[in-house]
């Protein structure tokens, strides 16, 4: 179980009557009940071109298949499952295996290497992983061999793309296992934070804390059974997880997989499938706008696009309206709970592009100012939330858990509260500047050179000085053949009447920003190199 019962219990008071006390296994059962030959999933190998397409039917059989594969393995409740897989088919069926099996989803994101999996798999204590034979060149095989003396406990590691006794095929030979009675309180699925600090922690879910998220989700976009769900961010990251594998499954919709985001690619899947929705980090909305905008060939299926992860600048969104002709969907949330707020589809522009959306039903925000108090609205301060979908706590490290003795969730995130509950992401605690004792708006200096003409990207980050604290360093990704330069950059801030003293006193022109996988930037790498300049 992973948890102790008090902590459950102070979980459950804080979620209310929002746990619906269901697993997705239910809802895989009614899908293949009420549509068996409906198209589950969509996966395209990248590098091959290579389609698969499963039906209902063939994902219960095939994930029964594995589960009892597992368990003639030895593997059971509680027993942690780790797969490093791009969006395949097979990290679907691995997920739907573990339910059936009461075993602990892990899943982990293809970039790590030899010193990352050590410690997740580590900590974790997994006894089975699954890599794949080969993604993007890159032999996956061939590292676990070189760590697998420093994990005893890993009994089995099992390959997608390969033949063999230890291929992935071979578990869908196995007799197929009855699901077991998996309590909605079980931990189901342990995800490393996606590293904008640096430092992971095991976050646990259970069925509760993650479907009592998609309901409200789902409800206030206006997803059903009819949705085709794209999903081109990683799977291996909680956006991908809950929405690309659960929610579909949860609708008994159907999930479009892409494996390698490339603009073209997402645009010529939607277009392929008739994709209704999408989801992703503020990259994937960018560079999806910029191929339509520059292809001329549109996405007219494509109902909602919801950008999460980073607040959306205002132009791009803007931009993202008139070239796509979806509604964009603010959101904003974390590992730990899932999207927490969101604007809604019918909502004003203002909102969209100014906020980070309102609170889903069954969660709580609220902004604390320096004293502790809930601050006035439209004054910055600390975000917390409390509510339904926060997570059960951190694997093995219960004294990182930031939560206070009534369920509150301290975010690490700066932001403002409007009238009507609507929250704006300022940056994070750490990210915050102070420029001679004066907060610098670091959101807002961004927003606008996001919308110079030559800026690709931008990310604003402090670095030490001797009299005002702390300085301002803009790095700045120029758009393909276009310059940018400091004077450009203080003469562009000017003319937008922003304070002098919030115009950034040094530049870094780099050819791209130090990314987590789901799109997030990380600024604490930007901070070492302006500190080591």
């Amino acid at each position: 179980m992973l948890v102790t019962n008090d902590v459950l219990a102070r979980r459950r008071s804080a979620a209310g009557s929002f746990w619906p006390n269901r697993t997705l296994l239910d809802h895989l059962a009614h899908a293949v009940a009420a549509t068996p030959d409906k198209v589950a999933v969509v996966a395209t190998r990248s590098e091959t071109g290579a389609a698969r397409r499963i039906s209902y039917r063939d994902l219960d059989l095939m994930s029964g298949a594995v589960a009892g594969a597992l368990a003639a393995r030895g593997v059971g409740r509680g027993d942690v499952v780790s797969f490093q897989l791009p969006n395949w088919w097979e990290f679907t069926v691995l997920h739907l295996a573990c339910l059936k099996l009461g075993a602990v989803s892990n899943p982990l994101m293809v970039i790590f290497r030899e010193r990352e999996l050590t410690f997740m798999l580590g900590l974790a204590r997994s006894k089975v992983l699954v890599v794949p034979a080969s993604f993007r060149g890159f032999d996956y095989p061939a590292m676990v061999a070189g760590i697998r003396s420093d994990l005893p406990g890993l009994a089995h590691v099992f390959v997608a793309g390969a033949s063999g006794p230890d291929a992935f095929d071979q578990l869908l030979g196995g007799a197929p296992q009855p699901p077991a009675a998996l309590p909605p309180d079980d931990v189901i699925q342990l995800l490393y934070t996606s590293g904008t600090t640096g430092e992971p922690k095991g976050v646990m879910h259970t069925s509760n804390t993650m479907l009592s998220n998609l309901g409200p989700f789902a409800k206030r976009l206006g997803l059903s059974a009819d949705a085709i769900i794209h999903m081109p961010s990683p799977m291996a990251h909680q956006l991908g997880f809950m929405y690309g594998l659960v929610l579909p499954v949860m609708l008994g919709a159907t999930a479009v997989l892409q494996d390698i985001f490339v603009a073209e690619e997402m645009a010529r899947q939607i277009i392929g499938e008739h994709a209704t929705f999408t989801m992703g980090a503020t990259p994937f909305l960018n560079d999806l706008t910029e191929h339509v905008a520059a292809s001329g060939i549109g996405t007219p299926s494509l109902r909602i696009f919801v950008s999460a992860g980073a607040p959306i600048p205002r132009a791009l969104v803007t931009k993202a309206r008139a070239t796509l002709g979806a509604a964009i969907v603010s959101a904003w949330g974390m590992s730990e709970n899932g999207a927490v707020t969101t604007t809604r589809p019918e909502d004003p522009e203002e909102k969209t592009t100014m906020t980070d959306g309102v609170a889903l039903p069954g969660m709580e925000v609220r902004v604390l100012d320096a004293s502790g108090a809930v601050a006035p609205a439209g004054e910055e301060g600390q975000l917390q939330v409390r509510g339904c979908s926060n997570f059960i706590g951190y694997l093995r490290r219960p004294e990182l858990d930031p939560k206070d003795t009534d369920g509150w969730f301290d975010t690490g995130d700066l932001a403002r509260m409007d009238e009507a509950g609507y929250i704006r992401i300022a940056g994070r605690s750490k990210d915050i500047i102070i420029r001679g004792g004066e907060n610098i708006p670091v959101v807002e200096v961004e927003g606008l050179l996001f919308k110079h003409p030559a800026v690709a990207a931008v990310a604003i980050v402090g670095y030490p000085d001797e009299r005002l604290g702390e300085r301002a360093c803009a790095f700045v990704v120029p758009r393909d053949g276009q310059s940018f330069s400091f004077e450009a950059m203080a003469a562009y801030l000017a003319e937008q009447r922003m304070a002098k003293q919030y115009i950034p006193e040094r530049l870094e022109i780099v050819s791209e920003l130090p990314r987590t996988p789901s799109g997030k930037i990380q600024k604490f790498k930007l901070r070492e190199t302006v500190r080591k300049a």
